[in-house]
Protein backbone atom coordinates (compact mmCIF):
# COMPACT_ATOMS: atom_id res chain seq x y z
CA UNK A 1 0.00 0.00 0.00
CA UNK A 2 1.40 3.58 -0.96
CA UNK A 3 1.25 6.15 1.42
CA UNK A 4 1.14 10.03 0.33
CA UNK A 5 1.17 13.31 2.89
CA UNK A 6 -0.56 15.36 1.19
CA UNK A 7 0.40 19.57 1.74
CA UNK A 8 -2.47 20.88 -0.03
CA UNK A 9 -6.13 20.24 -1.65
CA UNK A 10 -4.72 19.78 -5.38
CA UNK A 11 -2.55 17.20 -4.22
CA UNK A 12 -5.38 15.56 -2.57
CA UNK A 13 -7.39 15.74 -5.42
CA UNK A 14 -4.09 14.58 -7.71
CA UNK A 15 -4.00 11.06 -5.60
CA UNK A 16 -7.73 10.32 -5.73
CA UNK A 17 -8.04 10.42 -9.39
CA UNK A 18 -6.89 6.71 -9.87
CA UNK A 19 -10.14 5.57 -7.81
CA UNK A 20 -8.27 3.65 -5.77
CA UNK A 21 -7.64 5.46 -2.80
CA UNK A 22 -8.51 6.46 0.45
CA UNK A 23 -8.38 9.67 2.57
CA UNK A 24 -6.45 9.83 5.94
CA UNK A 25 -8.13 12.13 8.18
CA UNK A 26 -8.46 10.96 11.89
CA UNK A 27 -8.48 7.06 10.50
CA UNK A 28 -10.78 5.93 13.12
CA UNK A 29 -12.56 3.76 10.53
CA UNK A 30 -10.21 3.62 7.87
CA UNK A 31 -7.40 2.10 9.81
CA UNK A 32 -9.55 -0.56 11.58
CA UNK A 33 -10.89 -1.95 8.12
CA UNK A 34 -7.38 -1.95 6.68
CA UNK A 35 -6.57 -3.60 9.56
CA UNK A 36 -9.39 -6.29 9.41
CA UNK A 37 -9.19 -6.53 5.25
CA UNK A 38 -12.73 -4.86 4.72
CA UNK A 39 -10.45 -2.25 3.26
CA UNK A 40 -7.79 -2.60 0.52
CA UNK A 41 -7.06 0.44 -0.94
CA UNK A 42 -3.84 0.78 -3.38
CA UNK A 43 -3.30 4.24 -1.66
CA UNK A 44 -3.68 6.13 1.68
CA UNK A 45 -3.28 9.81 1.37
CA UNK A 46 -2.97 11.99 4.48
CA UNK A 47 -4.46 15.13 5.04
CA UNK A 48 -3.60 16.00 8.13
CA UNK A 49 -0.89 18.75 6.96
CA UNK A 50 -3.39 20.36 4.26
CA UNK A 51 -4.34 23.32 6.63
CA UNK A 52 -7.04 24.72 4.58
CA UNK A 53 -9.37 21.61 5.56
CA UNK A 54 -9.33 22.96 9.08
CA UNK A 55 -11.98 25.09 8.80
CA UNK A 56 -15.43 25.80 11.06
CA UNK A 57 -16.20 28.73 9.69
CA UNK A 58 -19.98 30.82 10.01
CA UNK A 59 -21.14 32.50 6.92
CA UNK A 60 -24.35 33.93 5.22
CA UNK A 61 -26.21 31.54 7.68
CA UNK A 62 -24.41 28.69 6.91
CA UNK A 63 -21.57 26.50 9.84
CA UNK A 64 -19.14 25.28 7.10
CA UNK A 65 -16.98 22.38 8.56
CA UNK A 66 -13.95 21.15 6.93
CA UNK A 67 -12.58 17.81 6.55
CA UNK A 68 -9.96 18.15 9.32
CA UNK A 69 -12.51 19.42 12.17
CA UNK A 70 -12.75 16.68 14.86
CA UNK A 71 -15.60 15.69 16.56
CA UNK A 72 -14.08 17.44 19.95
CA UNK A 73 -14.22 20.78 18.58
CA UNK A 74 -18.23 20.50 19.26
CA UNK A 75 -17.96 19.92 22.76
CA UNK A 76 -16.50 23.17 23.34
CA UNK A 77 -18.25 26.83 22.65
CA UNK A 78 -16.72 27.08 18.89
CA UNK A 79 -20.07 27.14 17.23
CA UNK A 80 -22.86 29.67 19.23
CA UNK A 81 -26.31 29.65 19.12
CA UNK A 82 -28.92 26.98 19.08
CA UNK A 83 -27.03 24.87 16.20
CA UNK A 84 -23.91 24.79 18.57
CA UNK A 85 -25.92 23.61 21.73
CA UNK A 86 -27.44 20.64 19.30
CA UNK A 87 -23.84 19.64 18.30
CA UNK A 88 -22.95 20.01 21.55
CA UNK A 89 -25.88 17.88 22.97
CA UNK A 90 -24.90 15.13 20.33
CA UNK A 91 -21.23 14.41 20.08
CA UNK A 92 -21.12 13.51 23.45
CA UNK A 93 -22.18 10.24 22.13
CA UNK A 94 -20.08 9.69 19.63
CA UNK A 95 -17.35 7.02 20.61
CA UNK A 96 -15.42 7.96 23.58
CA UNK A 97 -12.92 10.61 24.51
CA UNK A 98 -9.76 9.34 22.17
CA UNK A 99 -12.43 8.66 19.00
CA UNK A 100 -13.70 12.41 19.83
CA UNK A 101 -9.99 13.68 19.79
CA UNK A 102 -8.93 11.75 15.94
CA UNK A 103 -12.16 11.58 14.40
CA UNK A 104 -13.43 14.33 12.07
CA UNK A 105 -17.43 15.35 11.04
CA UNK A 106 -16.53 15.01 7.47
CA UNK A 107 -14.65 11.30 7.89
CA UNK A 108 -18.43 9.89 9.97
CA UNK A 109 -20.42 11.39 6.91
CA UNK A 110 -18.11 9.89 4.38
CA UNK A 111 -17.98 6.19 5.62
CA UNK A 112 -21.34 6.61 6.20
CA UNK A 113 -22.52 3.92 9.02
CA UNK A 114 -26.08 3.66 9.56
CA UNK A 115 -25.48 4.21 13.28
CA UNK A 116 -23.83 6.81 13.53
CA UNK A 117 -25.20 10.34 14.49
CA UNK A 118 -23.94 12.92 12.02
CA UNK A 119 -25.16 11.68 9.18
CA UNK A 120 -28.75 12.27 10.62
CA UNK A 121 -28.00 15.55 11.40
CA UNK A 122 -26.41 16.38 8.45
CA UNK A 123 -29.93 14.90 7.23
CA UNK A 124 -32.91 16.46 9.09
CA UNK A 125 -30.79 19.94 8.97
CA UNK A 126 -31.18 19.90 5.20
CA UNK A 127 -27.44 20.47 5.03
CA UNK A 128 -24.88 20.75 1.79
CA UNK A 129 -21.92 18.27 0.63
CA UNK A 130 -19.29 19.63 -1.43
CA UNK A 131 -17.75 16.98 -3.31
CA UNK A 132 -14.59 17.61 -5.50
CA UNK A 133 -12.37 15.62 -7.92
CA UNK A 134 -10.54 16.16 -11.33
CA UNK A 135 -13.69 16.92 -12.79
CA UNK A 136 -14.60 19.82 -10.36
CA UNK A 137 -17.08 20.57 -7.82
CA UNK A 138 -20.28 19.35 -7.18
CA UNK A 139 -23.04 20.24 -4.45
CA UNK A 140 -25.60 17.45 -3.02
CA UNK A 141 -28.25 17.00 -0.49
CA UNK A 142 -27.34 15.45 2.56
CA UNK A 143 -31.02 13.64 2.14
CA UNK A 144 -29.54 12.63 -1.62
CA UNK A 145 -26.18 11.84 -0.35
CA UNK A 146 -26.66 8.59 1.42
CA UNK A 147 -27.94 5.67 0.07
CA UNK A 148 -27.26 2.20 1.57
CA UNK A 149 -25.40 1.25 4.32
CA UNK A 150 -21.56 2.55 3.90
CA UNK A 151 -22.91 3.76 0.85
CA UNK A 152 -22.93 7.31 -0.66
CA UNK A 153 -23.17 8.88 -3.79
CA UNK A 154 -19.27 10.33 -3.56
CA UNK A 155 -17.37 8.87 -6.38
CA UNK A 156 -14.29 7.10 -5.31
CA UNK A 157 -11.97 9.86 -7.10
CA UNK A 158 -13.84 12.27 -5.02
CA UNK A 159 -13.09 14.21 -1.87
CA UNK A 160 -16.08 15.05 0.88
CA UNK A 161 -14.43 18.56 1.39
CA UNK A 162 -16.91 20.43 3.07
CA UNK A 163 -20.52 20.20 4.45
CA UNK A 164 -22.41 22.94 5.60
CA UNK A 165 -24.89 23.11 8.39
CA UNK A 166 -27.69 25.24 8.55
CA UNK A 167 -27.52 27.97 11.44
CA UNK A 168 -30.90 27.52 13.98
CA UNK A 169 -32.73 30.31 14.75
CA UNK A 170 -33.71 31.60 18.41
CA UNK A 171 -35.95 29.93 20.15
CA UNK A 172 -34.90 26.80 18.93
CA UNK A 173 -34.26 23.29 21.59
CA UNK A 174 -32.55 20.06 20.80
CA UNK A 175 -32.90 17.16 22.10
CA UNK A 176 -31.25 13.57 21.70
CA UNK A 177 -32.04 10.07 23.15
CA UNK A 178 -30.27 6.68 22.73
CA UNK A 179 -30.73 3.34 23.40
CA UNK A 180 -26.61 1.24 23.31
CA UNK A 181 -25.95 -1.86 25.14
CA UNK A 182 -23.64 -2.06 27.57
CA UNK A 183 -20.17 -2.35 26.02
CA UNK A 184 -21.53 -1.36 22.25
CA UNK A 185 -19.49 0.86 19.91
CA UNK A 186 -22.84 2.34 18.78
CA UNK A 187 -26.16 2.85 19.25
CA UNK A 188 -29.14 0.04 18.71
CA UNK A 189 -31.47 2.78 17.68
CA UNK A 190 -31.34 6.46 18.66
CA UNK A 191 -33.67 9.93 17.87
CA UNK A 192 -32.87 13.30 17.68
CA UNK A 193 -34.91 16.36 17.33
CA UNK A 194 -34.29 20.39 16.83
CA UNK A 195 -37.55 22.65 17.76
CA UNK A 196 -38.66 25.94 16.79
CA UNK A 197 -40.91 27.87 18.87
CA UNK A 198 -42.28 31.38 17.79
CA UNK A 199 -45.03 33.22 19.21
CA UNK A 200 -46.17 29.57 21.44
CA UNK A 201 -46.71 27.66 18.60
CA UNK A 202 -44.18 25.47 16.40
CA UNK A 203 -42.71 26.77 13.32
CA UNK A 204 -40.13 24.96 12.73
CA UNK A 205 -39.04 20.88 13.38
CA UNK A 206 -36.51 18.50 12.56
CA UNK A 207 -37.00 14.60 13.67
CA UNK A 208 -34.46 11.70 13.08
CA UNK A 209 -33.85 8.24 14.07
CA UNK A 210 -30.18 6.90 13.67
CA UNK A 211 -30.06 3.16 13.12
CA UNK A 212 -33.91 2.80 11.82
CA UNK A 213 -33.28 1.56 8.28
CA UNK A 214 -30.25 1.33 5.91
CA UNK A 215 -29.65 4.96 5.57
CA UNK A 216 -30.30 8.14 8.03
CA UNK A 217 -34.20 8.92 8.39
CA UNK A 218 -35.75 12.07 8.77
CA UNK A 219 -39.00 11.64 10.26
CA UNK A 220 -41.10 13.83 8.19
CA UNK A 221 -45.13 12.49 9.33
CA UNK A 222 -43.57 13.56 13.13
CA UNK A 223 -42.30 17.20 12.27
CA UNK A 224 -45.55 17.11 10.59
CA UNK A 225 -47.26 16.41 14.07
CA UNK A 226 -45.66 18.93 15.53
CA UNK A 227 -45.64 22.26 13.07
CA UNK A 228 -48.54 24.35 14.29
CA UNK A 229 -48.88 23.08 17.86
CA UNK A 230 -47.78 24.01 21.02
CA UNK A 231 -45.25 22.01 22.52
CA UNK A 232 -47.00 20.40 24.57
CA UNK A 233 -47.30 16.28 25.91
CA UNK A 234 -49.93 15.73 23.19
CA UNK A 235 -47.65 17.23 20.41
CA UNK A 236 -44.81 15.03 21.49
CA UNK A 237 -46.54 11.80 22.02
CA UNK A 238 -48.30 12.34 18.56
CA UNK A 239 -45.08 12.68 17.00
CA UNK A 240 -43.29 10.29 18.31
CA UNK A 241 -46.51 7.72 17.67
CA UNK A 242 -46.04 9.28 14.04
CA UNK A 243 -42.22 8.32 14.20
CA UNK A 244 -42.57 4.58 14.85
CA UNK A 245 -44.19 4.44 11.73
CA UNK A 246 -41.63 6.13 9.04
CA UNK A 247 -40.13 3.18 7.74
CA UNK A 248 -40.93 -0.55 7.16
CA UNK A 249 -37.50 -1.64 8.83
CA UNK A 250 -38.89 -0.43 11.97
CA UNK A 251 -41.00 -3.45 13.53
CA UNK A 252 -41.63 -4.81 16.83
CA UNK A 253 -39.91 -4.01 19.50
CA UNK A 254 -37.66 -1.67 17.75
CA UNK A 255 -40.61 0.44 16.56
CA UNK A 256 -41.47 0.40 20.48
CA UNK A 257 -37.83 1.33 20.99
CA UNK A 258 -38.36 4.53 18.37
CA UNK A 259 -41.41 5.77 20.03
CA UNK A 260 -39.80 6.12 23.78
CA UNK A 261 -36.49 7.66 22.32
CA UNK A 262 -38.17 10.49 20.24
CA UNK A 263 -40.46 10.88 23.04
CA UNK A 264 -37.56 11.62 25.40
CA UNK A 265 -35.74 13.50 22.41
CA UNK A 266 -38.53 15.85 22.29
CA UNK A 267 -38.86 15.95 25.72
CA UNK A 268 -35.08 16.95 26.30
CA UNK A 269 -35.57 20.02 22.98
CA UNK A 270 -38.54 21.65 24.95
CA UNK A 271 -36.35 21.57 27.85
CA UNK A 272 -33.86 24.23 26.01
CA UNK A 273 -36.50 26.05 24.09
Amino acid sequence: MEYVAAGSPGEVVAALADGDTAVLAGGQSLVLDVTTGDARPRRVVDINRVTEFDLLAQNDGMLRVAPLVRHRTFESEAVPGALGDMLRTIVGYIGHPPIRARGTMIGSLAYAHPAAEWPVVATILGAELDLVGAAGRRTVAAEQFFTAPYRTVRRPEELLAEVRLPVLPPGTGAGFAEHRPPLAKYAEVAAMAAVTVTDGVISAAAVGLVNAGPCPIRARAAEKALLGATFCDAAITAAADAAAQVDAHVTGQRRQAVKVLTRRALTRAREKV
